[in-house]
């Protein structure tokens, strides 16, 4: 798990396309808790049921740190929180997806340690720990993890002003080569037509998920990586050499065209427009409104 807090809330000020730091002190408590027993009874992970019962779970954790969040809480205006902090009192926000969360915390390190012995109580009766190998408290100049993305407070380059910037993380970037380079091992004898298409399924799912993210260097590196790949697979099976690579995927002019195979254009990740995330906040219409 994962606790983190939204900016705003958090002694930044939006802009545009990102997040203003206030000059606060921002403390990341990251968490992932876990079974602190075993048993031969329940549901197997990543089963249908288990989402649902793990968000069962987790609604005391909920209802606990976003108390003072709900009508005459402590943090449930503007002016409220920014009397706590005046106090020197710390303000936190939850952000959950199932069993990831984050914790912003605008405090000190001390405050985050108090509020991580906080949620390991609360997490106590219901058959959870924290796992300490996964549980991280960290700055948000540091940056961290959370559901595929990198979370990092950065300078503007050229500028003096300071944003919250959401990169692709590392992780998933191996993930997605790794499973080019599954397609495309030189020894595979799997049509070309079927290659291309597995690779647009897999290349244009992982884009469409990243592409609001600061990522346009990392996708171009990638279709670097995909074609590369492709056209050394199809050299290796075809037995061709680089100007029979040329005469095939260039034009008359010299300019590279597509890689084509049975009627199948592989997916160009450099193309992908990156549309940068526009906060809403309670703008979003609620499905659940009566």
């Amino acid at each position: 798990m994962h606790l983190s807090a939204r900016g705003s809330e958090l002694g930044v000020k939006r802009s545009e396309n990102a997040l203003v730091p206030l000059g606060y002190r921002h403390e990341v408590l990251h968490l992932s808790p876990w079974r602190a027993r075993d048993s031969h009874t329940g549901t197997p992970q990543g089963g249908i049921l288990s989402p649902l019962i793990f968000n069962i779970a987790m609604t005391g954790l909920d209802e606990d740190l976003h108390g003072p969040w709900q009508p005459d809480g402590s943090m449930s205006t503007s002016s409220r929180r920014f009397a706590r902090r005046n106090k020197g009192q710390p303000t936190w926000r939850v952000i959950r997806y199932a069993d990831d969360f984050v914790v912003l915390v605008h405090g000190s390190r001390e405050d985050v340690e108090v509020l991580q012995d906080r949620v390991a109580r609360v997490l106590e009766p219901l058959g959870l720990r924290l796992s300490p190998a996964k549980t991280r408290v960290v700055h948000m100049s540091d940056g961290f993890d959370f559901l595929g993305f990198h979370i990092q407070w950065r300078r503007k380059y050229g500028t003096r002003k300071w944003y919250v910037y959401t990169f692709i993380a590392d992780r998933p970037v191996r993930s997605l080569k790794e499973k080019v380079r599954a397609l495309t091992r030189r020894t595979t004898q799997r049509n070309p037509g079927f290659v291309l298409t597995r690779l647009n399924q897999v290349i244009r799912g992982w884009a469409n998920y990243f592409r609001h993210a600061v990522g346009k260097h990392t996708m171009s590196t990638l279709a670097r990586f995909v074609w590369q790949r492709v056209v050394r697979w199809l050299s290796q099976r075809h037995r061709w050499r680089w100007k029979d690579v040329r005469r095939h995927f260039t034009t008359p002019n010299g300019q590279w065209k597509p890689v084509t195979a049975d009627g199948i254009e592989l997916f160009n990740l450099a193309k992908v427009p990156i549309t940068r995330y526009q906060y809403r906040g309670d703008k979003i219409p609620s499905l659940w409104a009566a």
